[in-house]
């Protein structure tokens, strides 16, 4: 669905602490190359990274048309009344140039290791729904005191104001459907990441939107679908992998099917910015060929009074089929897969350790897929599950690389840090095969070793083909597990005095690419086998 929302371009920027001048280089450059807005991330936890809103306010003063936006601000240590005046202040001495990305706080341990309150992940979005009202009280300026009496939140008396220059948008950072449901009920905007959202994901998650959305009495267009992309001009294939021909194609397409309407590039390349730019012009011109012919077939469809009902419908189908004209479909990465709908995670463009234990040139490949081939829902969903499990390997991974941040700080000992990582899922020998059990992901039982030791025999078994690609997996679980071996002897020697934080975070880069690589491998090669071979 296309909710005619104005196109708007933007970047996302890494607020990295050692770089400072670099990232405001990178936000002027974003201005001067035609860019609509600047965004980074909000970790306050995290001493590697700037403080958003200080580093959002340098941004501002060296610029003087785009516009600045946390993506997202950290709720838990972002105090509702203050963020509030934060962000109302800025946006009047800017003229109008802020908006606000919010979250309701991904790291809840690491919120809680720093004076944060700690909260499950269901209080964190009940407190997301009482600040968004606080917020915007604050906002709504006048006379009278604020009085909201909250579970998390309690404004007995607050003075309102100031009030911001215009009416600043909030943007709310949701993935799961209670956060996705208070988005479409409160929020002006819904900013995913494609990291975590592929395109296959967005109607789904557009569907529960609109559906809250409506159930409150609101228009699904009210909310603004925003989408922090990455992708490589040199690629061949798949989703924003290739030259600008095919960004152009894909984000139209999303434009108009989906809705997307505010595209924020991840990339702190200036020739990807620059890049970016200059395709952004012919986005917009594509998407408003496709409306205006749209436009244009439903009026004449219903300018003639003699026209019949099969008229209408006719006029319907040729302005759908006018706009899928303007924009093709994505290219798939993969060989077609009839019905297929399993998008497998591509792993990271770049790599972060200049040292590599896996010879990626050597991974053996499956059996070609029957393009043909139609699949039932219960089918699809097994190679649904193993992205999911995959989903929380690559969070934990985000979990390791903040236990390391925090002992670089100060705030959490190498012992605590230590335990933490042993407790995790992925701290097991062969983490992946259990993906079958739904406790997986939270319980670390003897039931996955059962699992592990009967999957890859079952594969073997069902198709005989399959067995290099299955020796091949199984051998990178012990690699793995050697460079998580690496990582907890990064964590002793940093205690020792033989070590430094530099080499823990060495340690953790090398487990990041090894990593997400063998996640991306595993799903390439045993989604369509899951499905096709029953093997649960």
């Amino acid at each position: 669905m296309d909710y005619g929302h104005e196109l708007v371009f933007g970047t996302f920027l890494t607020p990295d602490v050692e770089n400072a001048e670099r990232v405001i280089a990178l936000a002027q450059l974003t201005e001067q190359v035609g860019l609509d807005l600047v965004t980074v991330q909000d970790h306050p936890y995290q001493p590697r990274l700037l403080d958003a809103w200080t580093l959002l306010s340098v941004i501002a003063a060296h610029t003087q048309s785009v516009s600045v936006s946390t993506n997202v601000a950290n709720l838990p240590l972002r105090h509702p009344v203050v963020l509030a005046r934060s962000v109302a202040t800025l946006d009047r001495i800017t003229g109008g140039r802020v908006e606000l990305g919010l979250g309701a706080g991904g790291f809840l341990e690491a919120v809680a290791a720093n004076a944060g309150p700690r909260l499950t992940a269901g209080e964190s979005v009940e407190a997301l729904e009482e600040a968004i009202a606080i917020i915007r009280e604050v906002w709504a300026g006048g006379t009278g005191g604020i009085r909201l009496a909250g579970k998390h939140y309690t404004v007995a008396g607050a003075k309102r104001g100031p009030e911001p220059s215009h009416e600043v948008s909030i943007w709310l950072g949701a993935y799961k459907p209670r956060m996705l449901a208070v988005t479409g009920r409160l929020a002006d905007g819904w900013l995913p990441s494609s990291a975590y959202v592929p395109p296959a994901e967005l109607p789904a998650l557009n569907k529960l939107i609109d559906e809250a959305a409506v159930a409150a009495g609101r228009e699904p267009s009210a909310v603004r679908r925003l989408y922090n992309i990455s992708g490589n001009f040199n690629g061949h294939g798949g989703f924003l992998q290739g030259g600008e021909e095919l960004w152009i194609d894909q984000l139209t397409e999303l434009t108009l099917t989906e809705g997307m309407s505010t595209y924020i590039l991840a990339s702190d390349n200036p020739e990807d910015i620059r890049r970016f730019a200059d395709l952004a012009p012919a986005v917009r011109e594509a998407v408003a060929a496709a409306r205006a012919t749209a436009a244009a077939t439903t009026a004449g469809s219903s300018a003639g009074s003699t026209a019949t009902s099969g008229d209408s419908a006719t006029g319907a189908t040729s302005a759908s089929a006018s706009a899928a004209s303007t924009a093709p479909s994505f290219p798939s990465p993969a060989p077609a897969r009839g019905n297929f709908s399993v998008v497998p995670t591509p792993p990271p463009s770049a790599k972060r350790s200049g040292v590599q234990v896996l010879d990626e040139s050597e991974r053996p490949t499956g059996p070609a897929v029957d393009p043909t081939r139609k699949y039932t829902p219960q089918q699809l969903a097994s190679g649904e599950h193993l992205v999911q499990v995959h989903d929380h390997l690559r969070a934990e991974l985000e979990q390791i690389r903040d236990l390391v941040e925090q002992v670089a700080a100060g705030s959490l000992g190498v012992g605590a840090a230590r335990d933490h990582i042993n407790t995790m899922t992925m701290r097991q020998n062969n983490w992946t095969l259990g993906v079958y059990c739904e406790t997986y992901c939270r319980l670390v039982t003897t039931h996955h070793s059962i699992e592990d030791a009967a999957l890859f025999p079952r594969l073997r078994r069902a198709d005989p083909a399959l067995t290099p690609v299955v020796d091949r997996l199984q051998a990178e679980h012990l690699i793995i597990h050697d460079v998580l071996e690496g990582v907890d002897k990064a964590l002793v020697a940093l205690v020792d005095g033989s070590g430094t934080i530099d080499t823990l975070r060495a340690a953790v880069d090398l487990l990041d690419d090894t990593l997400l690589s063998h996640l991306s491998y595993e799903e390439r090669e045993l989604v369509e086998p899951l499905a096709r071979l029953g093997v649960m």
